[in-house]
């Protein structure tokens, strides 16, 4: 790991005048740490690791000495940069797109839900810089032979845990074999990971390693806190501690993570229904949807939106002032990426989670992560009682409203689609969706079994315990 150096100025960096002029329209005056330590070596044409904390200034890191260099000796396709989320891919695209203004910088983002044939096109015509998902990169490297990565002289991986930790390994096997072996490889993430360790030993070529130097995983701007709640009035709790953030800051936006599509739809339509604008984002939305959304949510249009973990990563909204995790993340790394999206740039901002008796150890392990002690968050829990059978019953409306649009319909569907691409006949992918469709009934039923028998012989202390709780004077 190398030792971190104090920068105070871009002109210390080597950067040229122009693009410094860029950054100051940005309203950015200095670098950051990871921009300070990261952009020398790669201007020095270095492999790099850069980790830094959500926030940090990571992806200017990266595009400004990529769109310097390429100033100068300017073709398509220069550099490629891959990214785990449509999401993110275009957040990458607009940054490249203003630091590059005045060279007229040419980009394709390539990302699923969108046209095939229109990227297609794009890619033909050699932008200078591809920002893609791995999955739809892919795709095109294996049904088009219009454009070539053999020139490329960049290779960025943004997220790069996300990226390597399995789920991509196909497509990133398809995407290697068409990139040159000489080339710079830049790997920037907020979390440093056994396999980017590994990567830097074996896979690199003499690679820059950086990592800030911090006790935590998150930025002491960010206020972090729990909310202990009974697991059946969850909903509760949430729509209580949103209504008084809306009285309190009503300009300031919220995100409310969640763990599931369904229940994100499901959230977002009973926030609707219940009075409070908001907007929701997961990965059974079509990409002009999901587009859609984050326009209105970056505007202040919406001020509220309700999202899976597709929202987690990388996106920079300097209005989110709350973040509100309505299930705890199985892994700290995804907490430490959720709460990230708030707290940005210096800016302060509030994370709270909503806990149950069963998440305790979750809760001890994103202390362990972030090495710091969440603290509780106090509210009127007697304000709560007042609207908790108005939210349950809206929310069941919902469920109802929910299956009755056949909302599971679509993701069978592009499962089975999938499972044909990946060669079995219909007949066959028919079988393997209801056969696991059969395995995750039956595992619902032990569940829901295991639950009742525990509730028949703890029922009645469970009532009296709930009872007391929620009459309880937290003020």
């Amino acid at each position: 790991m190398e030792t971190t150096k104090t920068v105070s100025t871009f002109h210390s960096l080597k950067i040229d005048e122009w693009l410094i002029n860029q950054c100051k329209l940005l309203g950015i005056e200095k670098p950051t740490p990871v921009q300070s330590n990261c952009i020398p070596p790669i201007l020095e044409g270095r492999d790099c690791i850069g980790c830094d904390r959500t926030g940090s200034g990571k992806t200017f890191a990266f595009a400004l000495p990529i769109v310097q260099t390429l100033s100068k000796d300017p073709y398509g396709i220069f550099a490629l940069v891959l990214t785990p989320t449509r999401e993110l891919a275009y957040q990458i695209a607009d940054q490249f797109q203003i630091v590059g203004k005045s060279i007229n910088l040419r980009m394709s983002v390539v990302v699923g839900g969108m046209g095939m044939m229109e990227q297609g096109i794009e890619l033909s015509n050699h932008p200078h810089i591809v920002i893609a998902t791995p999955g739809r990169l892919a795709d095109h490297l294996e049904s088009c032979k219009t454009f070539s990565f053999k020139s490329i002289k960049f290779l960025v991986m943004d997220e790069a845990d996300r990226l390597l930790e399995g789920n991509f390994d196909e497509q990133l096997q398809t995407i290697f074999q068409a990139l040159p072996e000489k080339r710079q490889t830049l790997l920037f993430s907020a979390t440093i990971t056994d396999t980017l360790t590994k990567l830097r030993e074996c896979a690199l070529n003499n690679p820059f390693m950086w990592s800030a130097p911090v006790d935590t995983a998150t930025v002491e701007e960010l206020d972090q806190r729990y909310i202990l709640v009974p697991a059946d009035f969850k909903d509760g709790y949430l729509v209580h501690v949103v209504q008084n953030f809306r009285e309190e800051k009503p300009k300031g936006s919220i995100i409310i993570f969640t763990d599931t599509c369904r229940s994100c739809q499901i959230l977002s339509m009973t926030l609707l229904e219940l009075g409070f604008q908001s907007l929701c984002l997961h990965s059974m939305m079509s990409q002009r949807e999901r587009i859609a959304t984050l326009t209105k949510f970056r505007s202040n249009t919406v001020k509220i939106l309700v999202a899976t973990d597709v929202a987690s990563r990388g996106l920079d909204i300097p209005t989110v002032q709350l973040i509100i995790n309505h299930n705890v993340p199985s892994s700290p790394k995804e907490y430490v990426h959720r709460v990230g999206r708030t707290a940005r740039a210096g800016r302060g901002g509030l994370a709270l989670t909503l806990i149950t008796p069963n998440d305790i150890k979750l809760l001890h392990a994103i202390e362990g992560r972030i090495s710091k002690q969440l603290l509780e968050y106090k509210i009127k829990e007697k304000e709560v009682i007042k609207i908790l059978t108005q939210v349950a019953v809206t929310k069941r409306e919902q469920e109802i409203n929910l299956d009755e649009q056949d909302f599971g319909e679509k993701k069978r569907i592009n499962k089975r689609k999938k499972l044909i691409e990946q060669g079995l006949d219909p007949e066959e992918a028919d079988r393997e969706i209801e056969a696991d469709i059969e395995w995750k009934r039956r595992k619902g039923d032990k569940k829901s079994k295991s639950r009742k028998g525990k509730g028949s012989r703890k029922k009645g202390s469970q009532a009296a315990s709930s009872a007391t709780n929620l009459t309880s004077d937290s003020d």
